[in-house]
């Protein structure tokens, strides 16, 4: 990601210019701060709405010290980097105010003067005082959580009084952040997020004509619960959710599939197939389902019962 160190840490320019890489490299960037603390240059260019001042978002980060190549700090070894909410999770003020100019899928490089970084008194061992840093950050995505976090704190009478469209708004970032979670591997924390968005979808009526927004949404919601209750290890709460959401859509293969897992693991065989042949008529070149129908042909039924 980062630029060689010919171009900012290589041999001095001819000319008698003294200045330093990270001096002569600042003259082409973009001053973000108002006072040249925090200068700005973008790599790629990146699409949608700015960072909102109240977002959580997804970075890859790489920290450089000047006449280093090797970064001093760097999530990019990770396989997916942590959710960081912006005045809570950020120390340097520098990446806070970079993050809020960037806009999804957006690379950039920044340098960040020492009021903006480690202060004047840097951070031993590793940043000498008075040191001036270069960050190259990747927006993967951000979510926007300041107005479902209002939102959520609200009574259910004062949440009646919004309309049905910052309901379903606030019940899909909180979904969002569930999905996130579940890519962690954090399913209970996952969990706690679907469920309060269900909830307040449970909780909210809708005329007839918006009805099918609602039910859409819970849709999803309650598809993402029965996956999660299966990496849980709780078939039968998975179930419970798989079934809810085949009220709303009796054909759906997703949930047809997610209570034939769930069946099986409650060794309710006879059920397990049902569900998951139904879920092979929906989709019949399933990779997943045909699997599965496999793997109970092998447990229990005869060759001649096998799909």
């Amino acid at each position: 990601m980062r630029a060689s160190s010919r171009t900012l840490n290589g041999m001095p320019p001819s000319g008698g210019d003294c200045r330093s890489p990270y001096q002569l490299l600042g003259q082409r960037m973009l001053d973000i701060s108002g006072d040249r603390g925090v200068l700005k240059h973008v790599i790629r260019e990146g699409a949608g709405e700015l960072v909102p001042p109240d977002a959580s978002v997804l970075v890859k980060y790489s920290g450089y010290l000047e006449h280093m190549d090797k970064p001093f700090d760097s999530n990019c070894f990770r396989k997916t980097p942590r959710l960081m909410k912006l005045g809570e999770d950020i120390t340097l003020w520098g990446m806070e105010l970079g993050l809020l100019t960037m806009r999804r899928g957006e690379l950039a490089r920044f340098l960040f003067k020492p009021p903006y970084a480690y202060g004047t008194l840097g951070c031993p061992p590793l940043i000498p005082p008075n040191t001036t840093v270069l960050f190259e950050i990747e927006l993967l995505d951000f979510l926007d959580s300041a107005e479902s976090d209002k939102f959520c704190a609200l009574s259910a009478e004062q949440q009646d009084r919004f309309p049905l469209q910052t309901v379903l708004k606030v019940a899909a970032t909180e979904r969002e952040f569930g999905n996130y979670l579940f890519r962690q591997n954090r399913f209970y924390d996952a969990k706690v997020r679907y469920k309060r968005a269900l909830l307040l979808l449970h909780r909210r009526a809708a005329p007839p004509e918006e009805q099918h927004l609602v039910e859409a949404a819970k849709l999803l919601i309650l598809l993402n619960l029965s996956f999660t209750y299966l990496k849980l290890d709780r078939p039968t709460m998975a179930l419970r959710y798989g079934e809810q959401a085949l009220i709303v859509d009796q054909k759906n293969a997703k949930a047809l599939f997610r209570c034939g897992q769930a069946c099986l693991l409650m060794t309710d065989y006879q059920k397990a197939r049902d569900f998951l042949v139904r879920a092979q008529r929906e989709q019949p070149f399933n990779h997943d389902i045909n699997n599965e129908l496999r793997k109970l042909a092998s447990i229990c039924l005869p060759a001649s019962d096998s799909t």
